[in-house]
Parts: C-alpha cells; sequence; structure tokens
C-alpha cells in the first residue's frame, strides 16, 4: 500500500539513493505526516528487487511497542543480531530519537557493521540543526514536503498529456487541470487525504488532527522536554501560526506580529513572538524567505517572508474562506520551486520587488508568480521589477489564469499548467 502510494516520489527516493552504500547515514526530515516513514519502505523495496544475493535488510519502526526497545544498547544489539553474513545490510530506522543516546548506537553501526543507514527524524526530538551534532557530520538529509501538484495528480490517477489541459479520471471522467489546480490550492497535498472524494469535512478533521499533533508533539513537548520554556502557552502558537498563515507573502517582523496580537488580546512581546514563529519553522510548518538585495548582492536580515508547508493548512486555518487564491498561488509557486531543488528567496531591488530568486548548481532564476494579468497595467506592474534587472539571468512570470504571449521583452511567462507539470 505505501509504496504503491509513493509510486510517484521518485524525486526523493533518487536523492536518498544519490548517497546509497557510502557511510553517510541518510536522514528524511519535514513536517509531520509529509510521508517520511512510507519513503523508508520505498527505498527498502527498491533496493529488494533488484534481488542480488546475500544482501540482509533491517527495519525497525520505533513508534510500535513490539520491538521491545528502550535503550541505546538495546537497539544496537536489534541490528547487530540481525545482520547479514554474506553482504551488506541495509538498516531503516524510524523514530530513532524516542531513545536516549540512539546516536551512539547509530553511529557505532556505522562504524562496526557493513551496513548502509537510512533514518527518519523526527521533528519532536530532533531539529535539523542538531543533525551535525548527533551524527558526527556523517549524513545526508533530505528535506520532504508533502506532494507536488504533479504527485498530487498521480495520487488521484490523473495523467494530463503533455499539451493538454484535460485529462480522465480512473472512472473515465474528465478533469480540468484549472479545476484540479484549484482543488490543489484549496486542500494541499498531505498524502493521506489526497483525493478528488475528499471533503471538506474530512480535509478540516486530518488537519486539525494533524496541527494538534505539531503543535502540541512537535513544539510545545519538545521545548518541556528539553527544559525550555520560550513556547508555553498552545493558545498564543495558535494565534502566531493563524497570523503568518493569513500573512502568507508579506513581510513578517516579530514586531508587527506582537503589535497586531497584543491590540486583539493579550500583551506579548517581540522576544516571545521570534521564539514561536522559530518553533513553527524548526517544526517545518513555515518556511522563512530571507530577502536578497538584488543591487549590492547580499542577505538581508530585515523583513523576511514566510510561506506555509501546505496550502490546505492555510485554507484550514482561515475557515475556507478562500478569497485570495493569488497569494495561495504564491505560495505553490515557492513550493514547487522547493521541491525542484532551488535556493529560494525574495529579491529587492531598490523600490521594487521580485517575488522569488531562485539559485541551484550555479543558475539564477527570477520569478514573478501572479493569478492573472488581463489588464495591460498588471502586466506592466507584475514585468517592471524583472525589467529593471540588468544582467542575463532567466526571468519568468507564471501566470494563473488567461493566455498571454510566451515572450515580453525578454521575460517567458509561463502557465501554470507548464510550471507546476
Amino acid at each position: 500500500m505505501k509504496g504503491s502510494r509513493l509510486r510517484n516520489r521518485d524525486r526523493y527516493l533518487e536523492e536518498a539513493m544519490l548517497f546509497r552504500d557510502t557511510d553517510l547515514i541518510k536522514v528524511i526530515t519535514g513536517v509531520r505526516r509529509c510521508g517520511k516513514s512510507s519513503l523508508l519502505d520505498l527505498i527498502r523495496m527498491t533496493i529488494e528487487s533488484e534481488g542480488v544475493a546475500g544482501r540482509g535488510f533491517v527495519s525497525v519502526n520505533l513508534e510500535s511497542k513490539g520491538t521491545g526497545i528502550k535503550t541505546e544498547d538495546q537497539l544496537y544489539d536489534y541490528v547487530r543480531g540481525r545482520l547479514s553474513d554474506k553482504g551488506r545490510t541495509y538498516v531503516f530506522i524510524d523514530e530513532p530519537q524516542r531513545i536516549d543516546g540512539w546516536q551512539d548506537a547509530v553511529n557505532a553501526m556505522r562504524v562496526d557493521f557493513d551496513c548502509d543507514i537510512y533514518l527518519t527524524g523526527s521533528n519532536a526530538y530532533l531539529l535539523s540543526s542538531e543533525l551535525a551534532t548527533y551524527l558526527t557530520g556523517r549524513y545526508v538529509e533530505v528535506k520532504m514536503l508533502p506532494l507536488s501538484f504533479s504527485e498530487f495528480a498521480d495520487f488521484c490517477g490523473i495523467k494530463f498529456v503533455s499539451g493538454t489541459s484535460v485529462a480522465l479520471t480512473p472512472e473515465g471522467d474528465p478533469v480540468l487541470f484549472d479545476d484540479m489546480l484549484t482543488r490543489y490550492l484549496e486542500y494541499g497535498g498531505m498524502p493521506a487525504i489526497a483525493s478528488l472524494s475528499t471533503t471538506q469535512a474530512q480535509h478540516s478533521a486530518y488537519m486539525s488532527g494533524v496541527y494538534e499533533a505539531i503543535a502540541v508533539r512537535d513544539i510545545v513537548n519538545r521545548e518541556r522536554g528539553k527544559g525550555k520554556s520560550a513556547v508555553t502557552d498552545p493558545s498564543l502558537l495558535r494565534h502566531v501560526a493563524e497570523f503568518l498563515a493569513d500573512n502568507i507573502g508579506n513581510e513578517c517582523s516579530s514586531s508587527r506580529i506582537a503589535g497586531a496580537l497584543t491590540s486583539a488580546g493579550p500583551k506579548t512581546t517581540n522576544k516571545t513572538v521570534s521564539s514561536y514563529v522559530g518553533a513553527l519553522e524548526e517544526a517545518f510548518l513555515f518556511y522563512r524567505a530571507t530577502r536578497y538585495d538584488l543591487h549590492g548582492k547580499a542577505l538581508l536580515k530585515t523583513n523576511p517572508k514566510e510561506y506555509i508547508v501546505d496550502t490546505g493548512f492555510r485554507t484550514w486555518m482561515a475557515g475556507y474562506r478562500v478569497t485570495d487564491t493569488g497569494r495561495l498561488f504564491e505560495n505553490a509557486v515557492y513550493l514547487q520551486l522547493l521541491y525542484e531543488g532551488w535556493s529560494v528567496h525574495v529579491g529587492k531591488l531598490y523600490g521594487k520587488e521580485v517575488d522569488f530568486v531562485a539559485t541551484k548548481d550555479g543558475r539564477v532564476l527570477y520569478v514573478q508568480a501572479t493569478d492573472e494579468m488581463f489588464a495591460s497595467e498588471t502586466r506592466e506592474r507584475e514585468i517592471a521589477p524583472l525589467k529593471s534587472i540588468r544582467d542575463n539571468h532567466e526571468k519568468i512570470v507564471v501566470v494563473r489564469q488567461g493566455s498571454y504571449d510566451t515572450d515580453i521583452d525578454g521575460i517567458r511567462i509561463v502557465s501554470a499548467r507548464d510550471f507546476f507539470l
């Protein structure tokens, strides 16, 4: 079941397999319920399917009480007792962070055994920033997101043939790309509920459960467990999350958030808000896009923007009152760039702003995202920031609605269909 559901998540499988059979520990991280455990299953299935004699396979799910593993020594002995004596053993450990000293056991396995190790990193017990300390630098992080649009369509059994905007459902009913994208923007891409038949009530119940798990287990309880006291109020955490969700794509300073929350309720401080925003980012619920000064070629520390990990979270937090599809679309474009492996910043050039400055493998891509450009003044507003950039890097405008010339003054106009598929 899990393997078939993940057949279209090849991007993460390929990334993990890039470092296969090296002594680097592969750690899969990401927001809760985005498919980390299922990816472990898929990696194992892929290697097993090669049918090489002598290989061993050990899977440990430490969320299950059936393993009886409670200490680092028991974890080490469990794997040692299941090693192949005829070849390499592939070790898959789900949630090792539940055991004190787990990192000592894993580091020892890497040194002592002929094995290839894959882990999931739970946000409740291990932050990405702590990996280098725990795993002595001998690891690679595979950062997962919820489903991209193409993965979402695949989960729904729908394939858009090149050049067309209509596809058939598994039942043979036609579905328009625009309708699929609208549904994706509204309900997001959490794998467990990726379906054309998911109702608003089902979506709401599921997202509520995921948020509560993130807020309570991944943030509040984690802080308590580490003896910290910066993030202790689940109600304030929810208010901060709702503010960020309502302001995706806007400049967000701690002072602005604190002022807005204080005017609407109990007083809070910039420092407190900063701690809560940081906790939401560490749990992968929000991603910070720092500003990049295109003139001075430097990152700026002030006024970053925040984007939410899944647009379905935003819709749920807003009570399904979707009145600004353009903002959801901008968020989806940001996530797609991350999914494709770009490092993404917000561009600033004098008084103008470019939605995204994306870099990858020495390439630079300037991106504007807009809902439509029907009016000439709208087209000029979207294109002007890109025209003012004097270098020769690629510049594109991604548009959700309408048909336009594919090139305006050397700037490529890309339809949502072509961008996401």
